[in-house]
């Protein structure tokens, strides 16, 4: 069991947790939010469990481009993220988090275009935050810095199919695929251009090509902040997909305080190697979750474990 500080808030959390084991096909992570319950929580076991008994398909490009993420920071943090990106030319904001204003939003994406200069591309990721109404009038401010798409800005596939036909900028669906019952209404009622798939959520890398190959949208590559060992599945996921049209949200382990392999997957130039770290031992202790943490990720293993027997 792992517990890692963040450098930043991020999904209103300050420290990430999770386990992380070894089989026969190499390490795994199994590492879903606090308030997943058992049944949520069991597609990320079976994403642990293929990654250390299966493994995961042969790699058809040897390097993922990749977007930096920004936090909801003030405008000169999120232009020293981007600065200091290991490179990337694509930037994905979070915004509408809860506290904070439109204005703060603004200003945020204005110094990320800064940073960026015209050339590079921005995304924003609202996780669902704003209403039919408000992600309109967002929208219609923000897309004067250029969005390359708009990530899951309404909560209900509803609204992401009636703000589609209200805004030309391309929406992206993200918690409506990997929190939703029926991952395919976003085609059906046509409310996204673009899929973002993750691995955990989704329950593995072969879940997720299956889903890429129905949903017949273009795929972004995302992480659910991870260590490097989960990370490395969604390297996976990306390294196999027959295309791979936009930048992935993968290169997030910069986000915490600290790792558990020595050479993490972190991003060169924009793009990150396909390859798969091991823990290095000193690391692994170092991030080594307390008693009490360690008893109620065991605690939960096993209530998920009971949900998927």
């Amino acid at each position: 069991m792992y517990a890692i500080g963040m450098r930043a808030r991020f999904r209103r959390i300050t420290v990430r947790e999770g386990m992380l084991f070894q089989g026969p096909a190499g390490w795994a992570e199994f590492s879903p939010f606090l308030d997943y319950d058992a049944t949520e929580s069991a597609a990320w076991l079976a994403a642990a469990r293929e990654a250390a008994d299966i493994g995961w398909p042969a790699p058809i490009r040897t390097h993922i481009p990749v977007n930096v993420t920004v936090p909801a920071v003030g405008p000169e943090r999120a232009a020293a993220i981007v600065r200091a990106s290991g490179g990337c030319r694509t930037a994905k904001v979070k915004v509408a988090e809860p506290g904070e204003q439109l204005a703060d939003d603004i200003a945020r994406v204005e110094a990320v275009r800064d940073a960026l200069g015209p050339d590079g591309r921005i995304r924003v990721d609202a996780n669902g935050g704003w209403s039919l109404d408000a992600a309109h009038k967002a929208l219609s401010e923000l897309k004067r810095f250029d969005l390359e798409y708009a990530e899951q800005p309404c909560m209900s596939v509803e609204d992401l199919a009636a703000l589609r036909r209200r805004t030309d900028v391309p929406i992206a669906a993200d918690e409506s695929i990997r929190r939703a019952d029926d991952p395919y209404r976003v085609v059906a009622l046509d409310a996204a251009d673009i899929a973002v798939l993750k691995v955990q959520p989704l329950g593995g890398v072969a879940a997720c090509l299956e889903i890429a190959q129905r949903i017949g949208l273009p795929v972004v590559v995302s992480s659910a902040l991870e260590t490097s060992i989960g990370i490395a599945a969604g390297i996976a996921l990306a390294a196999a997909l027959p295309e791979l049209p936009y930048a992935c949200g993968l290169a997030t382990v910069h986000l915490l305080a600290a790792d558990v392999v020595a050479d993490p997957l972190l991003p060169v130039n924009g793009q990150i190697e396909v390859r798969r770290p091991v823990p290095d031992p000193a690391l692994l202790a170092a991030a080594a979750a307390d008693e009490s943490t360690s008893h109620r990720w065991r605690e939960r293993l096993t209530t998920v474990e009971a949900v998927t027997s």
